[in-house]
């Protein structure tokens, strides 16, 4: 990741800003935030860290850190920690909010269009060329997130055997989490310059930009010291705003409604819903396809085409799985009305406990940003944490590139493999394209996913896909 070189003097932190102009980035953000977690991070430290200045290097990563500890999207939780530390619970609640507004509304939109008119062609290429863009998309925000993490050689082997164990081996990614944290745990309690926050590297071209030098500066926000009554307060506020709907579902329609089946099944998930989305979609498509019956294994696939060529998180999925039970299931309704508010009430019970788990638990790691062992803990996390994108990456562009893939098992290796006869030349192409567009010619995010669903709209017209 590039970085500005640092001026002559010193540097004038940035002023304070309103609510109301942070809610105008966080929309930036979220219209932006394609290409999965990896993606959105990295746009999320481009704009906050290096553009605004309203949070530091350090800070930023500590907080990651903290947020690929939680079961649900880390991306979205980023967003609503950051949004927390600049306007106290309102900033948090708003950025939380809209980071997941535009994926709310384009699934929304997209959901209508295939139960209305089925997979449509045009669709289905713009799709196609979205995701050429997306590819490139993630493959730049694993270099830039491992740029700034991978600070020495101890935090490079973390990140190298993350991906080893969970490419080829297929290990749990709890275990991975739980493993580095310890690691980094010890490391850091010892003192051990490599577990240090920006310790134990080598000068880099540009500089890093420093907590001193941002909006929110070094120091702990007055909101964000914990205190008894504020943390019962958060408690029972998201805990009401979750499970209440899903009580009331449970004691009106009973458990055999599918709007209570999709109420209890994706609050369930929310709870367990750590390594991120492709961890869990796997989970959700198992139960969906053959314990519930809402969709089939294809329609799955499609929705999860929806969701990574969609801005906001992957996990959004969710809401056209709950849409497509509902349009079937739902009884004493229109289809379409069912729908929408099974679609709706999936997304609710999936993101609310993420609002939970930030305002109970931020104020607690905040305060810890001084403590060696737990930053060791931390740091070495997001090490293994670069594995895990880069594996993710790797998945995306297998599928992506691949007509056809085969599953490798072999005593404890297990990895998927492309079959090299059934690559997509079309898809390579785009591919390429998106590439050379953003890395060589610098073009920015929106003006690369332009170009190359153009491009897949325009080969589906000259019946080229």
């Amino acid at each position: 990741m590039r970085a500005a070189a640092v001026p002559a003097g010193p540097i004038a932190r940035p002023a304070p800003v309103t609510l109301g102009e942070a809610c105008r980035v966080w929309a930036k953000i979220a219209l932006l935030s394609f290409g999965g977690p990896a993606g959105q991070i990295a746009v999320m430290h481009r704009v906050l860290v290096e553009e605004k200045r309203w949070i530091g290097e350090h800070r930023f990563l500590h907080a990651l850190n903290y947020c690929m500890l939680l079961p649900g999207p880390e991306a979205q939780q980023l967003a609503t920690y950051i949004g927390w530390l600049l306007h106290e619970r309102r900033g948090g609640v708003m950025a939380g909010l809209l980071f997941i507004l535009p994926g709310v509304v384009s699934i929304m939109a997209l959901s209508w269009i295939y139960v209305l008119y089925g997979a449509l062609g045009i669709i289905a290429a713009l799709f196609f060329g979205l995701k050429a863009a997306v590819l490139a998309i993630v493959v730049q925000a694993v270099l830039r997130i491992a740029g700034r993490a991978l600070k020495n050689p101890v935090m490079v082997a973390i990140a190298a055997a993350a991906f080893v164990a969970l490419f080829f081996f297929a290990v749990p990614f709890p275990v991975v989490v739980i493993g580095a944290g310890a690691i980094g745990f010890v490391g850091g309690r010892r003192g051990a310059a490599a577990f240090a926050v920006g310790g134990g590297h080598k000068a880099s071209a540009g500089a890093i930009v420093a907590d001193a030098d941002t909006l929110l500066g070094e120091e702990l926000p007055a909101h964000a010291v914990p205190t008894l009554a504020r943390t019962l307060l958060d408690a029972f506020v998201w805990l009401a705003l979750w499970l209440v709907p899903v009580a009331l579902l449970l004691v009106l329609l009973g458990r055999g409604d599918v709007f209570s089946q999709i109420a209890v099944f994706f609050s369930s998930m929310a709870m367990v819903t750590f390594g991120g989305a492709y961890a869990v979609l796997s989970y959700v498509a198992q139960e969906a396809v053959q314990t519930y019956h809402w969709l089939q294994p294809r329609e799955m696939l499609d929705g999860l085409g929806m969701a990574e060529t969609t801005p906001g998180p992957l996990i959004m999925v969710v809401q056209f799985v709950g849409f497509l039970g509902a349009y079937r299931e739902a009884t004493g309704m229109p289809p379409l009305l069912a729908a929408t508010l099974g679609g709706l009430l999936a997304t609710w019970v999936t993101f609310a406990p993420c609002f939970l788990w930030i305002f109970l638990g931020a104020p607690f790691i905040e305060r810890m940003r001084s403590n060696r062992a737990m930053a060791g803990a931390l740091s070495a996390i997001t090490a293994a944490v670069v594995g895990v994108i880069l594996n993710l990456a790797i998945w995306f562009a297998i599928h992506t590139l691949f007509r056809q893939t085969a599953r490798l098992a072999a005593g404890p290796l297990a990895v998927d493999l492309p079959g090299p006869a059934s690559i997509g030349i079309w898809a390579a192409l785009l591919c390429l394209a998106a590439v050379v567009a953003m890395f060589r010619l610098r073009l920015g995010v929106t003006a690369t996913l332009a170009m190359t669903s153009a491009a897949g709209v325009a080969l589906h017209l000259f019946d080229m896909i």
